[in-house]
C-alpha cells in the first residue's frame, strides 16, 4: 500500500511532461520542464519501488540510486525558472549548482556521506542521511527560493496575462518546496513521507495553469497572433502618413506665403522642417514596425519555406538593397563600410535574406552605439559564396555566446531572442550555415556561408532585389520594405 500514491503521482508526472514535451515542441522551456517531471517520475518511482523491498542490500542499492537523481532535481527546477522568466544571466548560478549535485553524486556509489545506508520505517526502508546530506539540503534551500525571488521579480514587471501564469508557477513551485519535508525521514523521522502529497497538488496547479492560462504555451506563437494582429492597424498608419506627407508641403506653403504676406510668425523654421519630414518619419517607423510584425510571423511557422519557389539569386544585389532601404537611425549609417565586394550566386530567396541582413545590421549598430563600426563584406570561394558582418563594439560574454542562436535567448531587455535564430532558419533552408566569432571587449563576427548556386550570375544583377523570386510563406507574403531616408 505505501508504494502506490508514489507510483501514481510519478507516472503523472511523466505523461505530462511527455504531453508538454510532444505538445509544445522541443524548447528550452518545455525541454526543462520534462527535465524536472522525468526526474520527479525517478525519485518516486524509485520510492514506489524500495518501499515494497525487504532485502536490506536491495534496499541499499534502490536508495542510492534514487538518491542520485534527487540531488539534481533543485537544480533542474531552478534552470526550469530561470527559463521560464527569461533570466540568462543565471545560468552560471545553475552551472554552479549543477557541479555541486554531481559532485555528490560521484560520492554516492562509493562512500556513506551522503547517504549511510537506509533506516528501517513503518512503510519500509529509507535513506539514511550521511554527514555530507546537510549540504545537499541548504543547497535545495538556496537554488529554491533563489528560484522564487525570480519569478517574484519577472510578476513585477510582466504584463497582466504573464503575471496570472507567474502566479500560478509560483504558488505551484511554493508547494513543491515544502515536500522537502521529505528530508526529516532521511534523519529517523518515522511518518510516512508527505512529500508525495505537496507533489500531487503541485502538478495539479500546474495543469490548471496550462489548461487555463497557457502556462507554457508556446511565446513565439502568442507574439505571432499579436503581430498578426498589428498588420491592420500599421497599414492604416501608412496610408495616413502617406497622405499627409503628400498634403503638408502645400499646407507648409500656404503659410509661408500668407507669412510672406504680411500675417505673423508663430513656426519656426525648425518646426517647418520637423513637419515637411513627419509623414516620411511616420512612415519610416511603420516599416520597422512591420519588419518586426514579419520575422515573427516567419519565426512562427514551422517548415514555412517552400524550396521549389527559391531561385538564383546575387548576394550583392541583396547587400545594396539591404544598405538602401535599412532605417538606420540617425549619425549611424556612416558607421557601416563595405569591405570585400566580390559578387556570387546563391541559391535561395532575396527577401529572406535581406531580412537576414536587416537582423544581422540591428544587432552590429547595436554593439557600435558607444564607439566601433560595421564592415559588411562578400566574396566567392570554390565551394560557394561568403557573407561577412563585422563589427568592433562590445563583443559577447563567452558564457553568452553558446547561446546567441537559441530561440528567446536574449541578454537585452529590449529584445526578444528571435533576430539569430530566424537568421539561421534561413541559412538552413537555402542549405547554407551561419556562425558567431566573439571576443568580448573587441568585436562580433557572423559568417554566412551559401553553396554553389550551380550557375554563373548575369553581367548586370538586375536590382532591386525584392523582384526576384519570393518565398511561399502561408499567408505570409514577405514584401521589400520601402526605400528609406539615408542620413
Amino acid at each position: 500500500m505505501p508504494s502506490i500514491l508514489p507510483a501514481l503521482v510519478s507516472l503523472l508526472f511523466l505523461g505530462y511532461g511527455a504531453y508538454v514535451l510532444v505538445s509544445r515542441g522541443a524548447n528550452r522551456v518545455s525541454c526543462s520542464f520534462f527535465a524536472v517531471c522525468l526526474i520527479t517520475f525517478c525519485w518516486q518511482f524509485t520510492w514506489s519501488i524500495l518501499f515494497g523491498v525487504h532485502d536490506p542490500v536491495h534496499a541499499n542499492v534502490l536508495a542510492r540510486t534514487g538518491y542520485a537523481l534527487i540531488l539534481f532535481l533543485p537544480t533542474a527546477i531552478y534552470y526550469f525558472v530561470a527559463e521560464i522568466t527569461r533570466a540568462p544571466d543565471e545560468l552560471r548560478r545553475v552551472g554552479a549548482s549543477l557541479l555541486l549535485a554531481a559532485g555528490l553524486a560521484a560520492l554516492l556509489p562509493w562512500t556513506n556521506l551522503v547517504v549511510s545506508g537506509t533506516w528501517w520505517l513503518p512503510f519500509g526502508y529509507y535513506p539514511r542521511a550521511g554527514v555530507l546530506h546537510p549540504l545537499h539540503v541548504v543547497q535545495t534551500c538556496v537554488v529554491m527560493l533563489r528560484a522564487l525571488f525570480l519569478l517574484h521579480r519577472r510578476m513585477d514587471s510582466a504584463l497582466a496575462a504573464e503575471r496570472v501564469r507567474l502566479r500560478y508557477c509560483f504558488a505551484s513551485l511554493l508547494i513543491y518546496f515544502l515536500a522537502a519535508v521529505d528530508y526529516l525521514c532521511n534523519y529517523g523521522l518515522q511518518l510516512y513521507p508527505p512529500g508525495v502529497l505537496f507533489i500531487a497538488l503541485s502538478l495539479g496547479i500546474i495543469a490548471q495553469a496550462i489548461a487555463r492560462h497557457h502556462l507554457l504555451a508556446n511565446p513565439m506563437l502568442l507574439a505571432a497572433t499579436l503581430a498578426h494582429e498589428l498588420r491592420t492597424p500599421l497599414a492604416t498608419i501608412r496610408s495616413q502618413a502617406r497622405a499627409l506627407a503628400k498634403g503638408l508641403p502645400e499646407l507648409i506653403s500656404g503659410y509661408e506665403q500668407a507669412v510672406a504676406a504680411g500675417g505673423g510668425r508663430t513656426l519656426g523654421p525648425q518646426q517647418l522642417a520637423y513637419l515637411r519630414d513627419l509623414g516620411q518619419s511616420i512612415e519610416a517607423e511603420v516599416r520597422r514596425s512591420n519588419f518586426i510584425a514579419e520575422t515573427v510571423l516567419v519565426n512562427a511557422r514551422e517548415g514555412e519555406f517552400d524550396t521549389r519557389s527559391f531561385g538564383v539569386h546575387s548576394l550583392a544585389a541583396c547587400v545594396d538593397e539591404a544598405m538602401a532601404c535599412y532605417p538606420f537611425e540617425p549619425g549611424l549609417r556612416h558607421r557601416v563600410r563595405l569591405g570585400r565586394q566580390e559578387d556570387c550566386a546563391f541559391f535561395g530567396s532575396s527577401p529572406l535574406l535581406v531580412f537576414v541582413l536587416y537582423n544581422l545590421l540591428k544587432n552590429a549598430l547595436a554593439a557600435v552605439r558607444e564607439g566601433g563600426e560595421v564592415e559588411l563584406a562578400y566574396w566567392r570561394e570554390v565551394d560557394g559564396g561568403r557573407l561577412l558582418v563585422r563589427d568592433t563594439g562590445c563583443g559577447i560574454a563567452p558564457h553568452v555566446l553558446p547561446h546567441v542562436f537559441d530561440p528567446f535567448f536574449t541578454t537585452s531587455s529590449s529584445g526578444t531572442g528571435m533576430g539569430l535564430p530566424f537568421c539561421r532558419k534561413v541559412l538552413t533552408a537555402f542549405g547554407g550555415s551561419i556562425e558567431c566569432i566573439s571576443r568580448e571587449g573587441e568585436f562580433t563576427e557572423v559568417r554566412l556561408a551559401f553553396p554553389s548556386a550551380g550557375q554563373s550570375l548575369p553581367a548586370a544583377p538586375v536590382r532591386p532585389a525584392h523582384k526576384t523570386n519570393a518565398p511561399a510563406v502561408a499567408s505570409l507574403p514577405l514584401q521589400a520594405p520601402v526605400r528609406a531616408r539615408q542620413e
